[in-house]
């Protein structure tokens, strides 16, 4: 559901994209201005003077970094960036693109600007640049149908800068201490935090505090053990009929108040921001901690050697593996000065040699488009962990997105205050699915 204060520039932004495609409709196969010119000739940012105006997320230096970069590549590109937490990107988002529209824009949901028309679609570049080639679990996040439900199907909306995947990194030397090894199932996985609370060790860093519902991580982890990926993306994607408060993922949210109750976690919990659980677990006091590969290269500079990573266990040996994983995505704006020249940043970062470097480097994470084995990737690294986890997921299909992408408001106004009030002991687990259920059904309008 969109913010009263934001319906207005929504519908005035949605008429004038539309007045510009010849009618066409949101969601359609027609990309709108410079996307359309962009089948016919090869988009480029030219010899003039451009300035690129972007909007990026705070905290994760790759995409300033790739910047950068292109600009010391194409010294006629220069940057106007603003760098901004995920749920103001997400909240604002859509008053953004339609009053101030930046040419490339961090975009952690999609559907509801695609749907109003406030999105360039894609297609002709990525029919252009060849990122339709991509693997299915890398493009299908950022497809939105008509009128901006379902995702997963129809035009591209969005692309990245890299992949990603998230899942249990560890420290190395606390696991030899008290003998813990690599789990395989979900049993030996709760063996070893009872184990870590034992020897006095915090089990798992976490963070929950402010706006960041960071217990979205664990509880996602734990439901793509306990059920389908296809299940939880059908919600994800607003697929009529979906629900959260299936019988698994219930499963799962009983399985997360256990490690609550448990006092797995650090007491603040609810207190706790994304930086300080970073802080804890590189200064060694905790066991795991359920994160991104975006973190991965940061670690490899800060505890080098000293971290593995793997994917959350299943309920049985040997089957496949589930993470949330997927490009983070950024789009164009419909109403962007300078769409070409945006577009072809976004095939630059996949395609040129030194920014894939970067990706690996700065990202810590696997560049989008070919695998290459000579990137600079250290053996033995969580790095290179987290890069064959990659390879793990997309080989069995078994990517699913962020139940915090299924609406622009779910994850600040829905995930974020139910899942504290899980941690206090005011919600059942029952009780929290139950709500965001009916969350989820008052924003998508049913």
């Amino acid at each position: 559901m969109q913010r009263p204060d934001l319906r207005r520039a929504v519908a005035a932004a949605a008429a004038l994209t539309l007045s510009v495609t010849g009618c066409s409709a949101p969601g359609s196969d027609t990309v709108p201005t410079a996307g359309t010119a962009a089948t016919a000739a090869a988009p480029s940012c030219g010899v003039s003077p451009v300035t690129l105006r972007a909007r990026f997320e705070t905290g994760f230096p790759l995409a300033r970094a790739l910047a950068d970069e292109f600009t010391r590549q194409h010294p006629n590109v220069t940057w106007d960036i603003r760098e901004e937490p995920f749920d103001v990107l997400t909240r604002n988002a859509p008053r953004v693109l339609a009053d101030e529209p930046p040419d490339l824009m961090r975009l952690p949901q999609i559907s509801d600007v695609a749907g109003a028309g406030l999105l360039l679609g894609l297609d002709g570049y990525a029919r252009r640049f060849g990122w339709d080639g991509r693997p299915p679990s890398q493009t299908r996040p950022l497809r939105v149908g008509a009128g901006g439900r379902p995702r997963g199907e129809g035009p591209l909306y969005a692309t990245g800068l890299s992949t990603s995947v998230t899942g249990f990194f560890y420290n190395k030397e606390l696991a030899a201490r008290i003998g813990v090894r690599e789990p395989g199932t979900l049993a030996e996985l709760d063996d070893a935090l009872a184990r870590a609370a034992r020897a006095g060790i915090t089990p798992l860093a976490g963070f929950n505090g402010g706006a960041t519902g960071g217990l979205t991580f664990p509880l996602q982890s734990l439901m793509g053990a306990y059920g389908s990926t296809r299940a939880i993306d059908d919600w994800t994607f607003q697929r009529p009929g979906a629900r959260i408060d299936t019988p698994p993922n219930t499963e799962a949210a009983r399985h997360l108040a256990r490690w609550l109750a448990a006092g797995y976690f650090d007491a603040d919990l609810n207190a706790t921001d994304y930086a300080r659980m970073v802080d804890r677990f590189t200064s060694g006091r905790a066991l795991f901690m359920v994160n991104g590969d975006w973190e991965s290269a940061a670690l490899d500079r800060r505890m080098p050697g000293r971290v593995g990573f793997f994917l959350t266990p299943p309920l049985t040996a040997g089957a496949p593996r589930a993470a949330m994983a997927g490009p983070p995505s950024f789009g164009i704006a419909a109403r962007a000065a300078h769409p070409d020249c945006a577009a072809v940043f976004l095939d630059w970062a996949a395609s040129d040699r030194a920014a894939r470097d970067l990706v690996v480097r700065v990202g810590g994470a696997r560049p989008l488009g070919p695998v290459d084995p000579t990137l600079p990737v250290e053996p033995g690294s969580v790095t290179a962990a987290t890069f064959a986890a990659t390879d793990e997921v997309l080989a069995d299909d078994a990517a699913m997105d962020f139940i915090a992408n299924a609406t622009g408001s779910v994850y600040a106004r829905s995930w974020t205050p139910r899942l504290q009030q899980l941690v206090e002991g005011g919600l059942t687990p029952e009780g929290l699915l139950a709500g965001v259920q009916a969350d989820y059904v008052a924003q998508t309008g049913g």
